[in-house]
């Protein structure tokens, strides 16, 4: 298996970058079909969030599958690759695991140690199932990756009083505004997102809230679950102009707030736009009594705490790095296991093959004594081989291993 990430994030795209390279719920089943339809890359995992966009995929060969996401990038979002290729970062094989592992954990998060992406990793994955797009190769990663970054979160301080970006929204949004409690807050967009922030609310504030997404029925979902009003996107802007704070996590392609829709407004409104690519329109800014934050200034909000889940950093990272030890020697004690069986039954060959030769000499055996020479002789190969396949398998997970391997298949031909 040979296992590649390619992607942008917040650290190496600009916002507007990030935008327009992101990848909607909607469009990663064609996005998942573009990036697997040609004959290198065998499985894939896309991961898209409002702070990056990274492919996760096992590949035939490395140039040609960097070839490929380049240009399924370019289609999807529109974007000639010269827009977007200095911002691309690869990591490959043990690199690459070692950053899906940090990225589940949250310690490559725009919030340091927030647990929000492992709920989007997961559901990263399930989409790519669902679609067929990832079987017996990345799965096993996947899987383990999500148990680390469990572990990290357990055994760790890294997320203990780590805001969440839903949280860190509801939280800047107060230092904004002042108290929540009794405001009006419309929220835009039902998703991962939008639910977060709307639950986050609910447990620091009695607000009015009101809901307002594409499908219905979702918006109505999630309202019921928090006694919140349902506003359908065609009453938005009249919704908008009995608002307080508006904030907006959708995942449309273009913008979903205009500056008619907010220009009317004679009390001040606080808008926050989570979206990438961005819901509120840039001229917004201009609008009399509307304030607006996107999300570097919910960034720079969260991350005035980091030096605290700094002090937790190296701890986090030293139980990652025990669980890609593990990950590791499980996979090598897998990719081992088809070598010693081979060894085995080469060297039972040989036993087999030895009594035939020698069959006229035992002719006048007994069953009985027939079947103490097999045994005899099958309980010498055992012996003879017990020893080197424990060192063979005592070395999984190190590059040991790999050499140990070579020369089992060039001393016995395998």
């Amino acid at each position: 298996m040979t296992l590649i990430a390619i992607g942008l994030n917040h650290r190496s795209a600009p916002l507007g970058v990030l935008e327009q390279v992101s990848i909607g719920p909607d469009d990663l089943p064609k996005a998942l079909s573009q990036v697997t339809s040609g004959e290198v890359i065998n499985e894939a995992v896309i991961l898209s969030t409002c702070n990056r966009v990274e492919i996760f995929l096992d590949a035939e060969r490395f140039h040609d599958a960097y070839h490929d996401v380049r240009n399924a990038l370019s289609l999807l979002s529109g974007l000639g690759p010269e827009k977007f290729l200095d911002h691309l970062y690869v990591h490959y094989d043990n690199e690459a695991t070692e950053h899906l592992f940090q990225v589940t954990a949250g310690l490559d998060s725009a919030i340091l140690g927030e647990h929000e992406i492992q709920g989007q990793i997961k559901n990263a994955w399930d989409v790519a199932r669902h679609n067929g797009a990832c079987g017996s190769l990345l799965n096993p990663i996947f899987e383990h990756a999500i148990s680390a970054g469990r572990r990290v979160r357990t055994d760790t301080a890294i997320g203990r009083r780590t805001a969440s970006l839903s949280q860190a929204a509801v939280n800047l949004v107060e230092e904004q505004v002042g108290t929540l409690a009794g405001k009006r807050v419309l929220l835009i967009g039902a998703g991962e997102v939008g639910k977060g922030v709307a639950q986050a609310l609910q447990r620091t504030a009695e607000v009015s809230l009101t809901v307002c997404n594409r499908t219905e029925s979702t918006a109505a979902a999630v309202a019921s679950q928090l006694g919140a009003e349902v506003v359908p996107m065609s009453g938005l802007a009249n919704a908008i102009s009995s608002t307080d704070v508006l904030v907006s996590a959708t995942g449309a392609p273009g913008a979903v707030v205009t500056a008619e829709m907010v220009g009317g407004a004679t009390a001040p409104l606080l808008v926050l736009d989570l979206a990438v690519p961005r819901d509120v329109a840039a001229d917004v800014v201009k609008c009399a009594n509307v304030d607006l934050l996107v999300l570097s200034d919910l960034q720079n909000f969260a991350n005035r705490g980091v030096a605290e889940r700094q002090q937790h950093l190296a701890e986090a990272q030293a139980v990652l790095d025990e669980e890609l030890s593990r990950y590791r020697r499980t996979l090598s004690e897998a990719e081992l296991e088809p070598l010693v069986k081979s060894l085995y039954r080469s060297a039972e060959a040989v036993r087999v093959s030895e009594i035939e030769r020698y069959g006229k000499h035992l002719n006048t055996l007994s069953p009985q004594q027939a079947e103490a020479v097999a045994s005899l002789t099958s309980a010498i190969v055992s012996k003879l081989l017990h020893e080197p396949t424990a060192r063979l398998r005592n070395s999984a997970g190190t590059p040991r291993a790999d050499r140990l391997a070579e020369d089992v298949r060039d001393l016995f031909d395998l």
